[in-house]
């Protein structure tokens, strides 16, 4: 089984990242899975795609959530993933 992984998009000086980056470690106590964090200033394309939306949350590959990050529905969709505890 291939391990979950969720890409945080972010870009420097975003305090709603730093909220979203916060929440995701937080869920990594309860959750198994890898966490991956893209800048999208390193990156046009990603810029252009994800700019006015940062933070933006992929959970393997599919978008659940951007702007003001739910942790509790992010949670929602791990169910079903391995836990650690």
């Amino acid at each position: 089984m291939t391990q979950t992984t969720i890409t945080l998009y972010t870009r420097n000086r975003c305090p709603l990242c730093d909220k979203a980056k916060t929440a995701l470690e937080e869920l990594k106590q309860e959750w198994n899975f890898g966490l991956e964090e893209v800048d999208i200033e390193t990156s046009d394309d990603l810029t252009e795609r994800y700019g006015l939306m940062i933070p933006v949350v992929h959970l393997d590959g599919e978008e659940v959530g951007f702007g003001f990050i739910d942790k509790f529905a992010i949670s929602n969709r791990l169910q079903g993933k391995n836990r650690i505890k």
